[in-house]
Protein backbone atom coordinates (compact mmCIF):
# COMPACT_ATOMS: atom_id res chain seq x y z
CA UNK A 1 0.00 0.00 0.00
CA UNK A 2 1.79 2.85 -1.36
CA UNK A 3 1.97 6.05 1.70
CA UNK A 4 0.34 8.53 -0.38
CA UNK A 5 -2.84 6.58 0.09
CA UNK A 6 -2.64 6.29 3.96
CA UNK A 7 -5.55 7.74 5.87
CA UNK A 8 -7.05 8.82 2.59
CA UNK A 9 -10.48 7.44 4.09
CA UNK A 10 -10.58 9.30 7.10
CA UNK A 11 -12.48 11.63 6.50
CA UNK A 12 -1.46 31.57 32.25
CA UNK A 13 2.09 31.66 31.38
CA UNK A 14 4.52 32.24 34.60
CA UNK A 15 6.27 35.19 33.00
CA UNK A 16 9.19 33.07 31.81
CA UNK A 17 9.71 33.85 27.74
CA UNK A 18 12.50 32.43 25.61
CA UNK A 19 13.44 31.88 22.14
CA UNK A 20 12.10 28.24 20.43
CA UNK A 21 14.21 24.93 21.30
CA UNK A 22 14.64 22.80 19.11
CA UNK A 23 12.23 18.99 19.74
CA UNK A 24 12.73 15.74 18.11
CA UNK A 25 9.59 15.24 16.70
CA UNK A 26 9.71 11.46 17.88
CA UNK A 27 10.01 12.30 21.21
CA UNK A 28 6.25 14.09 21.32
CA UNK A 29 4.75 11.20 22.47
CA UNK A 30 6.84 10.98 25.98
CA UNK A 31 6.73 15.21 26.61
CA UNK A 32 3.03 15.28 28.34
CA UNK A 33 1.86 12.90 30.76
CA UNK A 34 -0.87 14.72 31.79
CA UNK A 35 -4.21 14.38 29.18
CA UNK A 36 -4.95 17.57 27.29
CA UNK A 37 -7.22 19.51 29.88
CA UNK A 38 -10.26 20.87 28.95
CA UNK A 39 -11.55 24.59 28.63
CA UNK A 40 -14.38 23.71 26.76
CA UNK A 41 -16.91 22.48 29.81
CA UNK A 42 -18.19 19.33 27.38
CA UNK A 43 -20.35 22.46 25.22
CA UNK A 44 -20.70 22.26 21.79
CA UNK A 45 -17.88 24.20 20.17
CA UNK A 46 -19.15 27.04 17.95
CA UNK A 47 -19.00 26.20 14.63
CA UNK A 48 -16.72 29.01 12.33
CA UNK A 49 -15.39 29.13 8.80
CA UNK A 50 -12.57 26.98 7.82
CA UNK A 51 -10.98 30.09 6.44
CA UNK A 52 -8.85 31.91 5.55
CA UNK A 53 -6.70 29.82 3.59
CA UNK A 54 -7.63 26.81 4.50
CA UNK A 55 -5.90 23.22 2.12
CA UNK A 56 -7.06 19.50 2.07
CA UNK A 57 -4.59 18.35 3.93
CA UNK A 58 -5.74 14.92 3.29
CA UNK A 59 -4.91 14.84 -0.56
CA UNK A 60 -1.06 14.72 0.89
CA UNK A 61 0.06 12.55 4.16
CA UNK A 62 3.02 14.27 4.33
CA UNK A 63 0.35 16.04 6.71
CA UNK A 64 0.34 13.67 9.12
CA UNK A 65 2.66 14.92 11.45
CA UNK A 66 3.45 16.09 15.02
CA UNK A 67 5.55 18.92 14.36
CA UNK A 68 4.33 21.78 12.12
CA UNK A 69 6.66 24.25 12.21
CA UNK A 70 9.03 23.08 9.47
CA UNK A 71 12.03 25.63 11.33
CA UNK A 72 9.58 28.55 11.11
CA UNK A 73 11.28 31.07 14.01
CA UNK A 74 8.68 31.13 16.97
CA UNK A 75 8.10 30.31 20.54
CA UNK A 76 7.22 27.06 20.81
CA UNK A 77 3.92 25.55 22.01
CA UNK A 78 3.32 22.52 22.60
CA UNK A 79 -0.82 22.18 21.23
CA UNK A 80 -3.11 19.47 22.93
CA UNK A 81 -6.17 19.19 21.91
CA UNK A 82 -9.21 16.08 23.27
CA UNK A 83 -12.34 15.71 21.34
CA UNK A 84 -15.31 14.56 23.44
CA UNK A 85 -18.81 13.56 22.06
CA UNK A 86 -21.57 16.15 23.18
CA UNK A 87 -23.96 13.60 24.11
CA UNK A 88 -21.85 11.76 26.65
CA UNK A 89 -18.79 13.93 27.26
CA UNK A 90 -16.70 10.51 26.29
CA UNK A 91 -13.40 11.00 24.54
CA UNK A 92 -13.65 9.92 20.76
CA UNK A 93 -10.64 8.05 19.60
CA UNK A 94 -9.50 7.05 16.15
CA UNK A 95 -10.83 11.17 14.31
CA UNK A 96 -8.56 12.79 12.16
CA UNK A 97 -7.74 16.69 13.51
CA UNK A 98 -6.34 18.76 11.27
CA UNK A 99 -4.66 22.26 12.47
CA UNK A 100 -3.51 25.18 10.28
CA UNK A 101 -2.16 28.69 11.20
CA UNK A 102 -0.24 31.36 10.08
CA UNK A 103 3.33 32.25 11.13
CA UNK A 104 4.61 34.90 13.13
CA UNK A 105 4.49 37.27 10.58
CA UNK A 106 0.55 36.59 9.88
CA UNK A 107 1.59 34.33 6.39
CA UNK A 108 -0.17 31.41 5.73
CA UNK A 109 1.65 28.26 3.83
CA UNK A 110 0.53 27.22 0.30
CA UNK A 111 -1.10 30.50 -0.82
CA UNK A 112 0.35 32.75 -4.17
CA UNK A 113 -0.82 35.95 -2.04
CA UNK A 114 2.09 35.45 0.41
CA UNK A 115 4.57 34.12 -1.83
CA UNK A 116 4.89 30.74 -0.27
CA UNK A 117 2.54 28.51 -2.89
CA UNK A 118 3.55 24.94 -2.97
CA UNK A 119 5.35 25.63 1.00
CA UNK A 120 3.79 23.55 3.94
CA UNK A 121 4.39 25.36 7.32
CA UNK A 122 2.23 25.24 10.25
CA UNK A 123 -0.16 22.33 8.91
CA UNK A 124 -0.94 18.98 9.83
CA UNK A 125 -3.09 16.38 11.25
CA UNK A 126 -2.98 13.74 14.03
CA UNK A 127 -5.40 10.99 14.97
CA UNK A 128 -7.07 11.07 18.54
CA UNK A 129 -5.85 8.42 20.89
CA UNK A 130 -8.02 6.54 23.54
CA UNK A 131 -8.19 9.60 25.26
CA UNK A 132 -9.69 11.50 22.40
CA UNK A 133 -6.20 13.35 22.59
CA UNK A 134 -3.62 15.17 19.67
CA UNK A 135 -0.59 16.91 20.28
CA UNK A 136 1.43 18.83 18.29
CA UNK A 137 4.69 20.91 18.13
CA UNK A 138 3.74 24.56 17.36
CA UNK A 139 4.84 28.23 17.63
CA UNK A 140 2.66 31.16 18.68
CA UNK A 141 1.47 32.35 15.48
CA UNK A 142 1.50 36.24 14.59
CA UNK A 143 -1.42 38.13 13.36
CA UNK A 144 -2.58 40.06 10.70
CA UNK A 145 -4.88 43.19 10.35
CA UNK A 146 -8.58 42.21 11.41
CA UNK A 147 -7.94 39.20 13.27
CA UNK A 148 -6.41 38.55 17.05
CA UNK A 149 -4.01 35.18 17.48
CA UNK A 150 -6.10 31.89 16.28
CA UNK A 151 -5.27 28.36 14.97
CA UNK A 152 -7.77 27.01 13.01
CA UNK A 153 -8.91 23.17 13.29
CA UNK A 154 -11.32 20.97 11.57
CA UNK A 155 -12.54 17.49 13.85
CA UNK A 156 -13.18 14.65 10.82
CA UNK A 157 -15.65 12.46 13.14
CA UNK A 158 -16.33 10.48 9.78
CA UNK A 159 -16.54 10.66 5.53
CA UNK A 160 -20.07 12.45 6.10
CA UNK A 161 -19.37 14.81 9.34
CA UNK A 162 -16.61 17.03 10.20
CA UNK A 163 -16.83 20.09 13.31
CA UNK A 164 -14.86 23.59 11.60
CA UNK A 165 -13.65 25.87 14.35
CA UNK A 166 -10.32 28.14 15.44
CA UNK A 167 -9.62 28.82 19.53
CA UNK A 168 -7.70 31.45 20.74
CA UNK A 169 -5.22 32.30 24.17
CA UNK A 170 -5.60 34.43 27.00
CA UNK A 171 -5.22 37.34 25.15
CA UNK A 172 -2.86 39.16 27.93
CA UNK A 173 -0.07 35.95 27.73
CA UNK A 174 0.14 36.48 23.45
CA UNK A 175 0.66 39.74 24.10
CA UNK A 176 3.32 39.43 26.58
CA UNK A 177 5.55 37.13 24.50
CA UNK A 178 5.06 39.31 21.52
CA UNK A 179 6.06 42.16 23.89
CA UNK A 180 9.38 40.20 25.50
CA UNK A 181 10.30 39.05 21.88
CA UNK A 182 10.66 41.71 19.56
CA UNK A 183 13.61 39.90 16.76
CA UNK A 184 10.46 37.20 16.58
CA UNK A 185 7.42 39.06 16.49
CA UNK A 186 8.67 41.68 14.81
CA UNK A 187 5.10 42.94 14.10
CA UNK A 188 4.62 43.67 17.98
CA UNK A 189 1.93 42.56 20.22
CA UNK A 190 -1.16 42.18 18.66
CA UNK A 191 -3.51 45.24 18.87
CA UNK A 192 -6.80 43.60 18.59
CA UNK A 193 -8.27 41.34 21.82
CA UNK A 194 -10.53 38.39 21.04
CA UNK A 195 -13.95 40.37 21.95
CA UNK A 196 -13.67 42.92 18.65
CA UNK A 197 -12.58 39.70 16.16
CA UNK A 198 -15.56 38.62 14.18
CA UNK A 199 -14.79 35.40 14.26
CA UNK A 200 -15.36 35.35 18.61
CA UNK A 201 -17.57 38.67 18.66
CA UNK A 202 -20.21 36.28 19.76
CA UNK A 203 -18.12 34.82 22.54
CA UNK A 204 -15.09 32.65 22.96
CA UNK A 205 -15.39 30.88 26.09
CA UNK A 206 -15.45 27.85 24.67
CA UNK A 207 -12.56 28.81 21.83
CA UNK A 208 -9.63 29.21 24.70
CA UNK A 209 -6.92 27.28 25.18
CA UNK A 210 -4.39 27.85 27.67
CA UNK A 211 -1.21 28.83 27.69
CA UNK A 212 1.19 27.83 30.28
CA UNK A 213 4.84 27.42 30.56
CA UNK A 214 6.70 24.46 31.34
CA UNK A 215 9.81 24.89 32.73
CA UNK A 216 10.76 21.23 32.69
CA UNK A 217 10.01 21.13 29.07
CA UNK A 218 11.18 24.84 28.51
CA UNK A 219 7.84 25.73 26.11
CA UNK A 220 4.68 26.70 26.43
CA UNK A 221 2.13 24.07 26.71
CA UNK A 222 -1.22 24.92 25.44
CA UNK A 223 -4.47 22.71 26.31
CA UNK A 224 -7.95 22.96 24.90
CA UNK A 225 -10.82 20.52 25.03
CA UNK A 226 -13.68 21.07 21.93
CA UNK A 227 -17.30 18.88 22.32
CA UNK A 228 -18.59 18.12 19.03
CA UNK A 229 -21.80 16.47 17.73
CA UNK A 230 -22.11 13.17 19.02
CA UNK A 231 -21.95 10.19 21.52
CA UNK A 232 -18.26 8.34 20.51
CA UNK A 233 -17.62 7.79 16.53
CA UNK A 234 -21.22 8.63 14.83
CA UNK A 235 -22.52 10.65 12.18
CA UNK A 236 -21.18 7.33 9.70
CA UNK A 237 -20.83 8.13 5.78
CA UNK A 238 -20.78 6.14 2.74
CA UNK A 239 -17.80 5.10 3.28
CA UNK A 240 -17.63 3.21 6.93
CA UNK A 241 -21.00 1.64 5.78
CA UNK A 242 -19.73 -0.02 3.05
CA UNK A 243 -16.25 -1.23 4.87
CA UNK A 244 -18.78 -2.28 7.65
CA UNK A 245 -20.22 -4.63 4.67
CA UNK A 246 -16.80 -5.81 4.29
CA UNK A 247 -15.09 -6.47 7.90
CA UNK A 248 -15.28 -4.98 11.24
CA UNK A 249 -11.46 -4.20 13.22
CA UNK A 250 -11.14 -4.20 16.83
CA UNK A 251 -9.33 -2.49 19.31
CA UNK A 252 -6.03 -3.06 20.09
CA UNK A 253 -5.47 -5.62 22.94
CA UNK A 254 -3.77 -4.96 25.34
CA UNK A 255 -3.25 -1.71 24.84
CA UNK A 256 -0.29 -0.11 26.09
CA UNK A 257 1.98 -2.99 23.57
CA UNK A 258 2.78 -6.28 24.56
CA UNK A 259 4.45 -9.07 22.91
CA UNK A 260 1.09 -10.60 22.50
CA UNK A 261 -1.03 -7.61 21.56
CA UNK A 262 -3.14 -8.05 18.67
CA UNK A 263 -6.45 -6.68 16.85
CA UNK A 264 -9.13 -8.88 15.90
CA UNK A 265 -10.15 -8.66 12.50
CA UNK A 266 -13.76 -10.31 11.36
CA UNK A 267 -14.01 -10.94 7.71
CA UNK A 268 -17.73 -10.89 6.68
CA UNK A 269 -16.40 -12.37 3.05
CA UNK A 270 -12.94 -13.79 1.36
CA UNK A 271 -10.26 -10.86 1.01
CA UNK A 272 -6.98 -9.54 0.48
CA UNK A 273 -4.98 -7.66 3.46
CA UNK A 274 -2.15 -5.69 3.81
CA UNK A 275 -1.42 -4.36 7.20
CA UNK A 276 1.21 -1.04 8.04
CA UNK A 277 2.04 0.65 10.97
CA UNK A 278 3.70 4.17 11.03
CA UNK A 279 5.10 6.43 13.72
CA UNK A 280 2.85 9.13 15.63
CA UNK A 281 5.37 11.16 13.45
CA UNK A 282 4.17 10.10 10.33
CA UNK A 283 7.17 7.61 9.27
CA UNK A 284 5.88 3.81 8.15
CA UNK A 285 7.67 1.40 10.32
CA UNK A 286 6.54 -1.82 9.17
CA UNK A 287 4.28 -2.92 6.26
CA UNK A 288 3.39 -6.71 5.36
CA UNK A 289 0.79 -8.10 2.55
CA UNK A 290 -0.99 -10.83 4.49
CA UNK A 291 -2.53 -12.31 1.41
CA UNK A 292 -6.00 -13.62 0.59
CA UNK A 293 -7.84 -14.41 3.98
CA UNK A 294 -11.14 -16.29 4.36
CA UNK A 295 -14.29 -14.71 5.66
CA UNK A 296 -14.19 -15.37 9.60
CA UNK A 297 -12.45 -14.09 12.88
CA UNK A 298 -8.61 -13.53 12.63
CA UNK A 299 -5.91 -12.08 15.21
CA UNK A 300 -3.17 -9.80 13.76
CA UNK A 301 -0.01 -9.66 15.82
CA UNK A 302 1.05 -5.78 16.62
CA UNK A 303 4.52 -6.62 17.43
CA UNK A 304 6.25 -7.06 13.88
CA UNK A 305 7.94 -10.32 13.85
CA UNK A 306 11.15 -10.32 15.42
CA UNK A 307 11.34 -6.57 15.12
CA UNK A 308 10.65 -4.25 18.38
CA UNK A 309 8.99 -0.94 18.08
CA UNK A 310 10.84 1.92 20.27
CA UNK A 311 8.93 3.80 23.03
CA UNK A 312 5.85 6.09 21.60
CA UNK A 313 2.62 6.09 19.71
CA UNK A 314 1.85 4.10 16.54
CA UNK A 315 -1.00 4.10 14.07
CA UNK A 316 -2.12 0.88 12.96
CA UNK A 317 -4.27 0.80 9.66
CA UNK A 318 -5.79 -2.41 7.66
CA UNK A 319 -6.66 -1.86 3.77
CA UNK A 320 -8.99 -4.82 2.76
CA UNK A 321 -9.46 -5.10 -0.79
CA UNK A 322 -12.80 -7.26 -1.46
CA UNK A 323 -14.63 -7.25 -4.85
CA UNK A 324 -12.53 -4.64 -6.58
CA UNK A 325 -12.59 -1.80 -3.64
CA UNK A 326 -9.93 -0.99 -1.34
CA UNK A 327 -11.77 0.00 2.17
CA UNK A 328 -9.84 1.00 5.58
CA UNK A 329 -9.63 1.05 9.03
CA UNK A 330 -6.97 2.53 11.57
CA UNK A 331 -6.43 1.94 15.40
CA UNK A 332 -4.08 3.88 17.50
CA UNK A 333 -1.76 1.82 20.14
CA UNK A 334 1.20 2.65 22.69
CA UNK A 335 4.12 1.17 23.16
CA UNK A 336 5.48 1.60 26.72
Amino acid sequence: MKRKSFLRSLGFASGAVISAPIFAASSVAQMSNKPAAGQGGCSLVPSETPGPFPLDLSDNTFFFRQDITEGRPGIRVIQRMRVVGVENCLPMPNLRVNIWACDVEGDYSGYSAFGSEGQTYMRGYQITDDNGDVEFISILPGWYPGRVVHMHFQVHVSTSFAAVSQFTWPHQEAVDIATNNPTIHAQGPDPMTPEVDGAFIDGYEHQLATLIWDEVLQSYVSDIEVAVEGAGVNGVGYLEREAAKVFSLGDPTPNPLSLHSNVSLNLLASSDVDVSIYAISGRRVYEKALGTMQEGNHQIALQPGSQKLAPGAYVFQINVLSSGRVHHDVKRFVVN
